[in-house]
């Protein structure tokens, strides 16, 4: 047995017995509806469709299944079925088998299957999380209209002499990637130096950007430089300007026009020679009309702002998913797993895409690596998705708890299936209705937590997903 599982779409025995060959767990399904229920639920290695099946019913089930890169074999009664080996591979699946007599070659496509799955399909290429033409320079995940629209002026500023250039998105939404894309376009190999605008005082942010001379205040024993000599020819990133105290803003002002500053205690006039970036978290123009920000400022940075529109917004949602597989695939948040988780269940996407993440990108990178410090299977499940961690009080000993007992939203999902089936008898229809699921799902549960018919079924230690019922 090479594969872990595999579900047959078949009601023929001998498709049933030869998955058996080559497969650990196998799932049975009668109809399109069921296999679709079950892959979702188990994500197979491999699914296998008898002679029932044409061409047209395997494209309509690739076309409605949420998972990606599933092996499709098709199995036919006999040389002489209609449909050709041709068109089940345009359809999308991997082999065709062609009769009874070509039957056995299905242990060398599970051979074969097993050999290239130990890198997910989805992690082999890197650049599939990225917009093709500009993911050497700007590493900004996601295929949506909105990143779409924030590469296109990426590319629009960098290559013109814009300058200063303002950035401007929620926290999290991902203002220094998007700074750090402008710089690797526009000054490429040279210093790239951000400044946190809302750490420091207006004083010792002064300093910090500009420099002082030696005893230009009480404790300024030596002279310094500050970050924007030090930048160069390269990029300076003012993070959150919009924190920056008025009296400051004034100076801003100057470096902005002239492109010019004096160190504090110098009357030295030192040119700029950097790219100045600025990125702000709040809304400029409601910070000037609060009179927060100077005004004459705002119109200085306006020349053309790059936006960048929060997770929750239409535009960007569809980036979500994509997000998730890709902090699963590049965290190092737990290295012992690295690799060995390969994606989420259909349960974990669908809480993601429902959340308004309000923390945006950053909130979600954290939701994927708790769930990774959770997850005990291959896939992560909805009870690994904790999306308020402080809420639940999930100290770092509730962590270690979690990990060391079993998680208890799957504990309580086993529990209450097999308290359904006990119920009922073991019907497993009036079970599932009495569930709120389909018979297609609670037949894969049953298997994936060892349910059996004893009063007090013994609980799997290790049971292979986490995904509670829906």
């Amino acid at each position: 047995m090479v594969l872990r599982r595999i579900v047959t779409v078949s009601k023929e025995p001998e498709i049933q017995q030869l998955a058996r060959q080559v497969g650990q767990e196998i799932f049975v399904a009668d109809d399109l509806a069921e296999a679709l229920d079950i892959t979702e639920t188990t994500n197979p290695d491999l699914i296998i469709f008898d002679h029932r099946f044409t061409p047209a019913h395997i494209r309509e089930f690739l076309d409605k299944t949420s998972l990606t890169n599933l092996r499709v074999v098709a199995a036919g009664k006999s040389e002489n079925d209609p449909a050709a080996p041709e068109e089940f591979l345009k359809a999308g699946a991997c082999d065709c088998l062609t009769g009874k007599h070509d039957y056995p070659r299905l242990e060398q496509i599970a051979a074969h299957i097993a050999d290239n799955s130990s890198v997910p399909p989805a992690a082999k290429n890197i650049d599939d999380f990225f917009i093709e033409e500009c993911a050497a320079s700007a590493s900004i995940v996601g295929r949506s209209r909105a990143i779409s629209e924030i590469i296109r002026l990426i590319k629009l500023v960098a290559s013109s002499r814009c300058d200063p250039i303002v950035i401007v998105g929620e926290t999290g939404t991902g203002k220094e990637l998007v700074a750090k894309a402008l710089h690797n376009i526009r000054n490429p190999g040279r210093p790239f130096i951000a400044a946190n605008c809302a750490a420091l005082t207006a004083n010792l942010l002064e300093s910090e950007l500009f420099g002082h001379t030696k005893g230009a205040f009480t404790g300024a024993d030596l002279e310094k430089t500050g970050l924007l000599e030090m930048a160069g020819q390269g990029t300076i990133l003012l993070d959150e300007i919009s924190e920056i105290h008025p009296d400051l803003q004034a100076k801003l002002l100057r470096l902005f026009q002239e492109k010019t500053f004096r160190k504090v205690g110098s009357t030295k006039e030192l040119p700029c020679s950097a790219t100045i970036i600025a990125s702000s978290n709040r809304n400029l123009h409601d910070e000037v009309e609060t009179g927060r920000f100077r005004k004459d400022l705002y119109y200085r940075l306006a020349t053309c702002p790059i936006p960048i529109a929060p997770l929750r917004s239409p535009a960007r949602r569809e980036d979500i998913r994509l997000l998730a597989d890709y902090f699963l695939k590049t965290s190092t948040v737990c290295p012992n797993k690295k690799g060995s988780i390969n994606s989420l269940t259909k349960l974990a996407y669908e809480a993601l895409q429902k959340h308004p993440w309000p923390g945006n990108v950053r909130e979600l990178r954290n939701v994927i690596e708790r769930a990774i410090l959770l997850e005990t299977t291959d896939k992560v499940g909805l009870s690994s998705i904790i999306i308020n961690p402080f809420e639940q009080n999930l100290s770092a000993d509730g962590l270690a708890s979690a990990q060391n007992k079993d998680f208890s939203l799957s504990k309580a999902e086993r529990e209450l299936i097999a308290r359904a089936l006990q119920e009922t008898g073991w019907q497993k229809t009036q079970a599932a209705s009495l569930l709120g699921i389909t018979r297609a799902t609670l037949y894969a549960k049953v298997k994936q937590y060892n349910i059996d018919k004893s009063p007090h079924p013994k609980e799997n230690p290790q049971p292979r997903s986490l995904a509670c019922v829906s």
